[in-house]
């Protein structure tokens, strides 16, 4: 995360907040991939059978679950800190 001081162009930190989005999206559906095509994939072949085209759905969707869940985790701790943090600078 990038920190500006307060003459800092907003447009500009708006810029790079988005990509930096971007680029955590893009690592986010990298390392779902692979994951999912170590789990999934047993031989490469012309189409996906039934069964592997089910284990991919089913991959994605609990990556996507699991990665939801850490991050309302984190922020729900970030949260509590923060809180804690201004209350000991009182």
């Amino acid at each position: 995360h990038l920190q500006f001081g307060a003459t800092a162009d907003p447009q500009l930190q708006q810029f790079i907040e988005i990509e930096s989005q971007k680029q955590r999206f893009q690592q986010l559906v990298h390392q779902m991939t692979e994951v999912c095509w170590e789990k999934c994939m047993d031989k490469p072949g012309p189409k996906l059978d039934s069964r592997t085209e089910a284990c991919f759905v089913n991959c994605v969707e609990r990556f996507i679950d699991t990665s939801q869940f850490i991050l309302n985790r984190l922020e729900q701790t970030q949260r509590s800190r923060g809180s804690f943090s201004e209350t000991m600078s009182d």
